[in-house]
């Protein structure tokens, strides 16, 4: 019996697409796909970086585009998936955060945080989906979650239902795609240090709070998801369907 190989963490000839791609940890899932040799469509709100991480992509060696886009708004997302060919990875990277306690939370807070965070995953999946299933291809759809997505934390109510309802969404999207060989998953960092959890590091008592729930003793880094998401996006997780990959330094395991 010939002895077994390990499925390929490559990604030669595959089209990708990463929203939220201008910073954190979606510029670090573009990079990761594009070094793994996928054509790397980068999708973010501000031109700007986004036009940088495209060129440091290409510095690198990788092939990599940029659009520009609101994910919020849900013309501009439909507008992204059906003028192309179909993506055979989506990496849902874009998120939204407003904390305050529960009973301070606005209807603008609220509404903004599940648009992004919710209603444009939703669409964002189905679109991709549709586009595969038309053409007959498998595919790997991975969201950006949270460990708040299985756990509660001051001040976050708003973001953990968001995150709590993504991961349900999840699971129904791949009960009813997994016929078609598309695959849903989600990644579930802790605190990772990005642009976005600034403010958060700022805060002397959160920091305490945050090194007290990682059994690692570390917050986490851009390159700890790197790995998760290279691993979903391959066939090194052909099997893998309606889970999620927590790198929470062992916040959940309690």
């Amino acid at each position: 019996m010939p002895l077994p190989r390990t499925p390929s963490f490559r990604l030669d000839g595959k089209r990708a697409l990463v929203t939220g791609a201008s910073s954190g940890i979606g510029r670090g899932c573009a990079a990761a796909l594009a070094e793994a040799g996928a054509m790397v469509m980068c999708v973010a709100r501000g031109a700007e970086r986004l036009e940088e991480t495209v060129l440091e992509i290409r510095a690198a060696g990788g092939d990599a585009d940029a659009i520009c886009a609101d994910m919020s708004d849900l013309s501009e997302l439909r507008g992204i998936l059906h003028s192309r060919r179909p993506f055979d990875v989506c990496v849902n990277s874009a998120g939204l955060a407003r904390h305050s306690p529960a009973v301070e939370t606005t209807v603008e807070d609220f509404d903004a945080v599940m648009a992004i965070n919710l209603r444009s995953a939703y669409f964002l999946s189905t679109g991709v989906a549709s586009g595969l299933m038309e053409a007959g291809l498998p595919g790997s759809i991975i969201h950006i979650s949270s460990q708040m997505a299985h756990v509660g934390g001051p001040d976050r109510a708003v973001y953990c239902a968001s995150k709590h309802a993504l991961e349900g969404m999840a699971k129904a999207m791949a009960i009813e795609w997994g016929p078609h060989r598309i695959r849903v998953n989600t990644i579930c960092p802790t605190f990772i240090r990005t642009p976005f959890t600034e403010p958060t590091f700022a805060d002397p008592e959160r920091v305490a709070w945050i090194e007290g729930k990682i059994k690692l003793g570390r917050v986490g880094e851009i390159s700890d998801i790197m790995g998760a998401v290279l691993y979903l996006a391959t066939d090194a997780s052909a099997l893998v369907t309606g889970t999620s990959i927590r790198v929470d330094g062992g916040w959940t395991a309690e």
